[in-house]
């Protein structure tokens, strides 16, 4: 019996079902007692993605950890991209982390490194155990700090000769990680916030992050329906609601927010995404309702602030409502924002439609938004054909949309897939690939085709950084473009020859037959789409 048993049986009381990994050295003992305790162990081509993979593992698992399992030295810092992204999502993961034998510290042990030093900025936790009988009670820890208040990364680091002692398992303190308590605001903030917002006249929520970390989905469902009051969402808020809801609105948030007298931010920041609350006019009310006390009034001052689970949150608002006897309406201002938005999309449908060669990316996107069913879970790996993908593409209703989030990482659309895949085997998954971020984590077909994931990837090939080469060309000239062009490069060729199917599109009337090829394959597969490439430059490079 050796410590790697115990951090498995410590991962299994704790629900995890899958580790993402790549192998090393310093982890294997781990590996073994993930084969005793019926943990599923998914060896990747790089570590970046193990991470990734564990990251979407939790998105798509709320209350639970994803876990991916780095051996030390450049294992770890091969993972640390995925680990910033975690932590700017806010995913509750947990890192395990390889070092080289404590008795042989600072002798320059192969892979020897200060990892934590390196972790600890861009984790909630980042620690390390010596002691091969504590292993389990470090774990348990660990996925605590994971799931705690505003959720995010945690690293363990573990000493090869630490993992590899002797332990007994029937002896060793190895506790089952309690549920996170709920937390609920203050209710004479509750009563302050809702007298606020029924004195508005054109109010909204903006639904964030928060209200799916919060399991709040219901509660929010609830809410809308006794208000009656314009939701938008970004972030993992997308989803949170229907994209049928009367109350759902996507495509005119710039406006309204021009006019709007009060918005309830639900778990969504003031980040760059709302310029750093400029977006809401200065004479606006904010009730700003979050999982963490530090990020009320981040960026601009919150009229009201209320701390704790969002869906309590949202709750005890309704409670308020009706035991005071206040009822709120505002199903006027619905009605006309819906005549702008169906205007909104009105003044789209040429492009939605257009039948010109190389395919318009906004074709591109309503074709694959007619092909996703309620059942298809979406994920946006790419700069420009993400962002008008997410314009157009509906998030299902009993699927999801994910994307990088606020980093703004690259390269997460496979590791993305690959646990939504195995999370869902029932469902259909599908990436939108931009033909530079297929190029970061595009070998991940081989893991898919390895472990008989059917997970299909579209790629809007403009042969280009489009998001970096129009402004590149607008700012300092056509002539002085460098760094942001690309090939013509044939990736469904890239994916036939990892095992799996491809698909070469040049025609817009060509790509749902082909996307219906490729899941009629059952292989992983590439539908591989010529598109036009844009270089009018709008005069700005970041929003």
């Amino acid at each position: 019996m050796h410590g790697g048993k115990l951090v498995a049986k410590a991962l299994k009381q704790a629900g995890v079902e899958v580790v993402f990994t790549l192998s090393g050295g310093h982890i294997m003992a781990i590996y073994d007692g993930c084969l005793d305790e019926g943990i599923k162990v998914v060896d990747v081509r790089h570590e970046q993605a193990a991470v990734h993979a564990a990251d979407a593992w939790a998105r798509l698992n709320p209350g639970k950890v994803g876990v991916a399992i780095l051996t030390a030295g450049p294992g770890a810092t091969d993972g640390v991209t995925g680990l910033a992204n975690a932590w700017r999502a806010n995913s509750p993961i947990l890192v395990l982390g390889g070092q080289g034998p404590l008795a042989n510290l600072r002798k320059g042990s192969l892979q020897e490194m200060d990892h934590i030093s390196v972790m600890r900025p861009i984790s909630k936790w980042a620690q390390a155990c010596y002691a091969t009988d504590r292993l389990g009670e470090y774990v348990e820890e660990a996925i605590r700090h994971a799931l705690s208040g505003n959720p995010g990364p945690a690293y363990l680091e573990i000493p090869m000769d630490v993992l590899g002692g002797p332990v007994d398992l029937d002896t060793a303190y190895c506790p089952a990680p309690l549920p996170t308590p709920q937390v609920r605001p203050a209710r004479e903030s509750v009563c302050e916030a809702v007298t606020m917002l029924a004195a508005s006249k054109q109010p909204m929520i903006m639904v964030g992050t928060g209200v799916k970390w919060s399991n709040g989905r219901e509660s929010l469902g609830r809410f809308l329906d006794a208000v009656k009051m314009p939701a938008f969402c970004n972030g993992m808020g997308r989803g949170q609601v229907d994209h049928d809801s009367p109350w759902f609105f996507n495509r005119t948030r710039r406006d309204y927010l021009e006019q709007t007298d009060c918005v309830v931010l639900a778990g969504s920041l003031l980040d760059f995404r709302m310029r750093f609350g400029a977006s809401i006019p200065a004479t606006a009310k904010i009730i700003q309702l979050d999982l963490d006390a530090v990020q009320i009034g981040q960026n601009r001052r919150a009229d009201i602030g209320l701390v704790g689970n969002l869906g309590l949150t949202l709750q005890t608002m309704l409670e308020v409502m009706q035991e005071d006897d206040i009822s709120m309406d505002w199903s006027g201002v619905v009605e006309t924002w819906r005549a702008k938005e169906d205007e909104a999309e009105e003044t789209m449908r040429t492009r939605l439609n257009s039948d010109e060669v190389p395919i318009d990316p906004q074709r591109l996107c309503r074709e694959i938004a007619d092909f996703v069913d309620d059942d298809t879970i979406v994920i946006g790996d790419g700069g420009d054909i993400v962002a008008q993908a997410a314009k157009v593409i509906k998030v299902p209703k009993n699927g999801a949309w994910m994307d990088p989030g606020p980093l703004g990482t690259l390269g997460v659309g496979m590791p993305f897939a690959l646990a939504a895949q195995l999370a869902h085997p029932d469902k259909r998954v599908l990436i939108v690939y931009g033909d530079g971020s297929f190029g970061l984590n595009g070998f991940e077909f081989d893991t898919a085709v390895r472990f008989e994931l059917p997970i299909v990837g579209i790629i809007g090939n403009d042969q280009a950084w489009g998001q970096m080469l129009r402004p590149q060309a607008g700012l300092f000239g056509e002539d002085r473009l460098v760094a942001t062009e690309l090939a013509a490069t044939r990736y469904d060729k890239v994916v036939e020859a990892l095992g799996g199917h491809g698909e070469l599109v040049t025609e817009p009337d060509q790509i749902r037959p082909a996307l219906e090829r490729a899941y009629a394959s059952g292989k992983p597969a590439c539908v591989n789409v010529m598109m036009r490439q844009d270089r009018e430059f709008s005069g700005g490079i970041y929003v």
